[in-house]
């Protein structure tokens, strides 16, 4: 058995996803997204995302740190900060049904960070349909049809969007 070196990226069935910082004869230490520092036995059932070979030694903090930023970024469903028009900050957005007994005040600030949420998981859903290994073309192909009707949902809450960049986008002729 070849021994993961230090930076690896393994996918552990209890524990989620990881990178390797430091090895023990035994047990591997390894920082995992969801569930921070955890030892595991070397023999363990995971699945290897990505294999670093080289030397079993110490590893500086900075190391570690940097290699778990680049987890995060690469599987973390938030990828950039997107910022609220300024004339909607302090606002509310209010629901108010027919028969006008009882409302619901929501900050829009919360509600927009929701609109943001759904918007970069269906990001990364394309993403994961896009390099699936278990689809093929004309199921991508139909797929990425649905997610782009639903970007074209999603344009109606641009208006609170500060920077046009940011805002959804459904099929462009």
């Amino acid at each position: 058995m070849t021994l993961l070196g230090i930076g690896s990226r393994i996918h552990h069935s209890q524990h989620g996803k990881g990178v390797v910082t430091n090895i023990s004869s035994k047990q591997y230490w390894v920082t995992f997204i969801e569930k921070g520092m955890e030892t595991i036995d070397i023999a363990d059932d995971f699945e290897v995302i990505e294999r670093l070979e080289g030397k079993v030694d110490t590893v500086s903090f900075f190391d570690v740190e940097r290699s778990l930023v680049k987890i995060l970024e690469k599987w973390n469903d938030t990828h950039e900060k997107v910022a609220l028009a300024d004339k909607w900050r302090g606002g509310k957005l209010i629901l108010e049904p027919g028969d006008a007994v009882a409302y619901k005040e929501i900050p829009i600030d919360t509600f927009f960070h929701k609109i943001v949420m759904v918007r970069d998981r269906i990001r990364v859903m394309e993403q994961k349909i896009n390099s699936s290994k278990n689809l093929d073309d004309q199921e991508k192909i139909d797929l990425q049809q649905y997610i782009t009707r639903i970007y074209g949902s999603l344009t109606s809450f641009n208006v609170l969007f500060k920077n046009k960049n940011d805002y959804s986008v459904g099929q462009r002729t």
